[in-house]
């Protein structure tokens, strides 16, 4: 049975890193696993077994947020006077608590009617119980100061690297170098430390997805960090890494501006937030309208079919690239939308995922005129709404 089961594994593996899908013609793994330099340099091409240092780094990477998020994120944010205190707590109700936990948590005009016969309350004050039970759930303010802090200073930090190693690359002012002689390319330290660090990055987002802040994008978010590592995962395989450095650092280049302007939210410092929103939609759109087609597809589609020619993997590769430049189209227009109302109401609308609800339609007519990322609870305080607009294009790319 065991020896069925592992003839089997050994048989889907052999099908899923079919050579001639994976590399270019008259290339094979075997090629791929001797030195490219002499014997004691220390060189090597990417392998498979070098993914899988991401997943103990990846839990380092976990356990120094946890510490990071304790001790340097929390403190910085009780020095800006952001309190550990969540949204209005609903009274205790018996009756509503049944409903909200075996029922529904959004209860419908029927319902509604229904309680507020059984409970003598008029339906408006059925409606903002339901509201603050569902917000009482929700994390803090400097819950979500000390997750975008940790984001901020990783994403920095990493564009920073990134630029920096690709600095002194040749690939980086000319793309061409990306395919010369490829696959035969050899491996350097900084590079693999680059790649590994981007990788384990992803993997420690898709552990700590389940127990960071939830949001109405879940799914869509993990489906993008389960792209995303694939991505990262079969281009080192088939040594595609140069043209991946550029891939990531590109993208990394807006991340760390949207964190800073959710800061500055929390934090209740509107034009600072307001700005970096501003200058967060200015680098998204030039490096994603503007660098990537020109720059990145411009490499993976035309020079690489003039130097290496195209096979089946390379198909795949250059069609999720060009998925992701639609997407980049999308959450452009999305950005320059929410760039022109804030424009024309002086100041960043709210996010769309927000994670603690209005208190009401009326309410928030009524607080339009003040409120930028700000809403206005119930009790009539200033509460923290979530993320800046857009803020769901913060894990990605």
């Amino acid at each position: 049975m065991a020896a069925a089961a592992a003839a089997a594994a050994a048989a889907l593996r052999a099908w899923f890193w079919n050579e001639r899908f994976w590399l270019p013609h008259n290339v094979t793994w075997a090629d791929l696993a001797g030195e490219p330099g002499p014997p004691g340099s220390g060189l090597q091409y990417p392998r498979a077994g070098h993914v899988l240092s991401a997943f103990p780094l990846a839990l380092g990477i976990f356990a120094v947020r946890l510490l990071f998020e304790r001790f340097i994120a929390k403190p910085c944010a009780i020095n800006l006077g952001i309190q550990d205190s969540g949204p209005h707590r609903a009274q205790p109700n018996a009756i509503l608590e049944k409903v909200f936990t075996s029922i529904t948590k959004s209860p419908d005009g029927k319902r509604l009617e229904g309680l507020s016969k059984q409970l003598d309350w008029d339906v408006r004050k059925i409606q903002r119980w339901f509201r603050h039970r569902r917000n009482q759930d929700k994390p803090t303010t400097l819950t979500k100061f000390c997750e975008s802090m940790w984001r901020f200073t990783f994403y920095l930090s990493i564009f920073f690297y990134g630029i920096r190693f690709l600095w002194t690359a040749p690939w980086f002012w000319d793309t061409r170098q990306c395919w010369y002689n490829y696959p035969f390319q050899p491996l350097t330290s900084r590079l693999y430390y680059y790649y590994i660090l981007e990788l384990a990055f992803y993997w420690s987002l898709m552990f700590s997805q389940f127990t960071d802040i939830k949001r109405k994008d879940f799914l869509i978010m993990f489906v993008h960090h389960l792209a995303t590592i694939g991505l990262i995962t079969f281009s080192y395989m088939n040594n595609m890494v140069r043209v991946g450095t550029l891939v990531l650092c590109l993208h990394d280049a807006s991340d760390f501006l949207l964190e800073a302007a959710k800061l500055a939210n929390y934090a209740k410092y509107q034009r600072l937030c307001d700005a970096f929103f501003m200058l967060f939609g200015v680098v998204f759109i030039v490096t994603r309208l503007g660098i990537y087609p020109f720059w990145i597809l411009n490499t993976t589609l035309f020079e690489s079919w003039e130097l290496i020619g195209p096979y089946p993997s390379w198909w795949l590769f250059n069609g999720l690239l060009i998925t992701l430049q639609m997407l980049h189209i999308i959450w452009s227009y999305l950005i320059i939308r929410t760039a022109y109302k804030a424009l024309m109401r002086g100041k960043v609308s709210k996010d769309d995922r927000s994670d603690v609800e209005s208190s009401s339609e009326e309410e928030d007519m009524t607080s339009n005129s003040t409120k930028g990322v700000f809403s206005t609870s119930s009790n009539g305080s200033n509460r923290i709404n979530g993320h800046v607009a857009s803020g769901q294009w913060t894990e990605e790319e």
